[in-house]
């Protein structure tokens, strides 16, 4: 089972880095592509599902999160995702990149951007109360207007959407990471893009802590406040759970996906992935073939 991996569109975003589309759009691109977006895929950039009609499950890295009528999906970079889609779901996705959540982050001035989808408490769907609720259809309006306007102006975009981050933000409950300080949530981000840039090649946490001039010490109680493990734990998690993908992606032997993962024998790659989530690597993109079937 081979997934497509989807890199942003720059050409129809206009450059700028934010795009919206309607669900019922993605739904008939759907059917007549019989592929994505309703079949597992991977994109290189966020998107953020609003859902105004409609329920189901939406997958997000091997797992169904369901979903109902007022919920807002984030679904990171890498993610393997897929659509739970028909005719009578109603909603729009905001496709955003990376770089235009720094843009915004350094234009606005406004608290960090780090929800992280490796702490124990990762809930990718969000349901805001009624005012949260009324709120956010309001910014995603304004949103999609400012986007189909052919004289758009970023600025204007910037400010529509570090709005509805901070709504979505407040009615996401994320008690941990609230509570970090600025310097500990840079130190989390600065250890998390260490972290996915040097997993295949560092899985000690004392090196990362070196590299982010600090002590083990101190980045392990970061980790625990922001995400609810230890750094140690967050690299297992992040390894692990790139090997999930990669064996249902790319379809590679278990001896390349050794080798790529930085392990430097096949027989201590299946030992470590079967001590963590009780199936040998091969046993695991059976399982999770004929699941999804």
């Amino acid at each position: 089972m081979d997934f497509p991996e989807i890199a942003f569109n720059y050409q129809k975003a206009g450059n700028i880095g934010i795009e919206s589309i309607r669900l019922k759009d993605l739904y008939t691109r759907a059917q007549a592509l019989e592929s994505t977006p309703i079949k597992p895929h991977r994109l290189n950039f966020y998107n953020l599902i609003f859902v105004k009609q409609g329920s189901g499950k939406h997958l997000i890295d091997f797992i169904e999160y369901r979903f109902e009528a007022g919920s807002f999906i984030l679904v990171h970079p890498d993610q393997v995702h897929a659509y739970d889609l028909d005719a009578d779901t109603v909603g729009e996705v905001l496709l955003f990149t990376e770089s235009f959540v720094d843009q915004v982050l350094n234009n606005i001035r406004m608290p960090g951007f780090s929800p992280n989808h490796l702490g124990v408490n990762y809930q990718p769907v969000i349901k805001p109360n009624d005012a949260g609720l009324s709120s956010c259809i309001g910014l995603m309006d304004e949103l999609s207007k400012e986007l189909s306007n052919s004289d758009r102006d970023e600025l204007i975009l910037m400010h529509l959407f570090s709005c509805l981050l901070l709504m979505l933000r407040r009615e996401r409950n994320e008690t941990d990471q609230n509570t970090l300080s600025s310097g500990q949530m840079d130190k989390l981000n600065r250890f998390l893009d260490l972290l996915y840039n040097n997993f295949t090649t560092i899985r000690d946490a004392s090196l990362y802590a070196d590299k982010l001039h600090t002590t083990y010490k101190t980045l392990n109680q970061v980790c625990k406040k922001g995400t609810g493990q230890t750094a140690k734990q967050l690299i297992d998690a992040y390894t692990l759970l790139e090997a999930k993908r990669r064996l249902v992606i790319d379809s590679c032997t278990t001896q390349q996906l050794a080798w790529d993962l930085g392990f430097n024998d096949a027989s201590n790659f299946v030992k470590y992935f079967k001590k963590h989530t009780h199936y040998t690597p091969s046993g695991f993109r059976k399982h999770y073939s004929r699941s999804n079937s």
